[in-house]
């Protein structure tokens, strides 16, 4: 086999284990037969960077529900109202949360007796003719070294989220009225909560069709966005560094053991309902006051593609499900993947052998002096360290390509995740193995499909229903 189709071949199905070579349970966009099942439920992002106009902030992004086509009336889409959507925030590196922000939304109706999501055209989050709206609340709790709640406070109460992008008529200025529904919470953070366009980009197209690739060996563009045309729901937090660190001030800067913070989301479900006075069953959470139920978690993601590539396929329910403090049980793939052995088996292609540190430093323990917590419990979340500082042009290879503000030091918005994780799983961190093809792997897709916004939530504009192409 000559060695351009070596190449395709390689890189495409390096791309289907990636994308595909999950089981029931996992999260990410909709690859995973119970969270295919429930969207709502479903995490498709984790993002962390400084915020690039705000620089004593830095930025959280989860997004859920994917694959949202943007013509979806009149129900459209929106934040499921039985679903807890969290935020956790490990600042210590012992894989327990100190920090969680949680979300919780309620749908209103005005009017029963119409079918219409809207009755005229939208120009503010109070507009009389927006007749189904969503509000939410936000608390922010705190923990200890054991992971005991010690304080538990709500920053933000009856926020609404802005309507979907429906078109022309019922939303004529969908910039400005998404405008309004960023808020300050009492913290001093702001939010932002509603439909966004879909920041992942990835060539689905040419990965289900027979292993095609358009550009060998991946890393000279040509690739089609399969996420183009999509929206997700966006949660969006951009938090004071100083309420983010262990030390509760701001860091003096990178060297500074105060500044790496872990963040992942997760959400949860009602585990059972119970009659008032009955013990109730399921998660580790306070019941809610409104039904005695406990919540359970139900999906769970911190860095991009680790359930999906690293995680063999009869553990992926337990992952969805743990807690990163207990992901020493996952240590074996990590250190012994599987995705090497095949660059191996099927196209000849060397990868570093067993054990695979550098795999496991940069999915579970972070980076050595960069974005690695003293005395690291090996957890699977994001790291970030907050006082590197912004990148006046971020390179889309993040530390790969010497952007250390970039991916796998958090994860902007633009940071290549499907290129990097190729990269690296191909071992370009060990020397001797950071040359072609290793260091070429990739998708051809090298940005997200919409522009980002300049300023906070940073997520760029929904696709609108009336335009969609999806609707042609």
């Amino acid at each position: 086999m000559n060695l351009s189709r070596r190449l395709s071949l390689l890189s495409i199905v390096a791309l289907l284990l990636v994308l595909t070579a999950v089981g029931s349970g996992a999260s990410s966009h909709r690859e995973a037969p119970l969270t295919s099942q429930d969207p709502y439920a479903d995490n498709t992002d984790v993002y962390a960077f400084v915020s690039p106009d705000r620089q004593d902030t830095v930025t959280l992004i989860a997004n859920f529900i994917p694959f949202e086509t943007p013509q979806a009336g009149p129900n459209f889409y929106r934040f499921a109202d039985d679903v807890m959507y969290k935020i956790n925030i490990d600042n210590n590196g012992d894989g327990v949360a100190d920090i969680q922000y949680r979300f919780r939304f309620k749908t209103e109706i005005r009017n029963p007796r119409t079918f219409l999501y809207n009755t005229g055209p939208l120009t503010s989050l109070d507009d009389p003719d927006w007749n189904m709206f969503q509000t939410y609340d936000v608390a922010r709790a705190a923990f200890d070294g054991q992971g005991r709640q010690t304080r538990d406070e709500v920053v933000g109460g009856y926020i609404k989220t802005p309507p979907v992008n429906i078109g022309p008529k019922s939303t004529p200025n969908y910039e400005a009225l998404a405008a309004q529904a960023v808020f300050n919470l009492t913290d001093g953070s702001r939010v932002f909560a509603g439909q966004r366009a879909d920041p992942f980009f990835v060539d689905l197209g040419g990965t289900f069709d027979l292993l095609n690739i358009r550009k060998v060996p991946g890393n000279m563009g040509g690739g089609v966005n399969g996420l183009k045309n999509y929206n997700v729901h966006t949660i969006a937090i951009q938090v004071p560094k100083a309420r983010l660190s262990a030390s509760g001030a701001m860091p003096s800067g990178a060297k500074d053991p105060n500044a790496v913070i872990g963040v992942w989301s997760t959400t949860e479900r009602l585990a059972t309902r119970v009659l008032p006075g009955q013990p109730a069953s399921g998660g580790d959470n306070p019941a809610d006051p409104n039904n005695n139920a406990r919540f359970r978690q139900v999906s769970r993601l911190g860095m991009p593609l680790v359930n999906e590539v690293v995680v063999p396929l009869g553990f992926k329910d337990l992952f969805n499900g743990s807690q990163p403090k207990d992901d020493a049980q996952f240590i074996g793939p990590v250190l012994d993947p599987e995705v090497p052995k095949l660059f191996k088996a099927l196209f000849n292609i060397d990868s570093p052998p067993a054990p695979r540190n550098d795999i496991a430093m940069v999915f579970l323990t972070g980076v050595k002096d960069l974005n690695q917590p003293a005395n690291v419990t090996p957890s699977e979340m994001l790291r970030l360290n907050m006082m590197v500082p912004v990148t006046r042009e971020p390179n889309r290879m993040g530390v790969l390509g010497g952007d250390l503000q970039g991916f796998p030091n958090g994860r902007r918005l633009t940071d290549d995740a499907v290129d990097i994780t190729l990269q690296v799983a191909a071992g370009v961190l060990v020397e001797g193995f950071n040359k072609a093809p290793n260091n070429q792997l990739g998708d051809g897709v090298d940005a997200p499909a919409t522009p980002m916004l300049p300023v906070f939530p940073y997520v760029g504009t929904p696709y609108q229903g009336f335009e969609s192409p999806t609707s042609r």
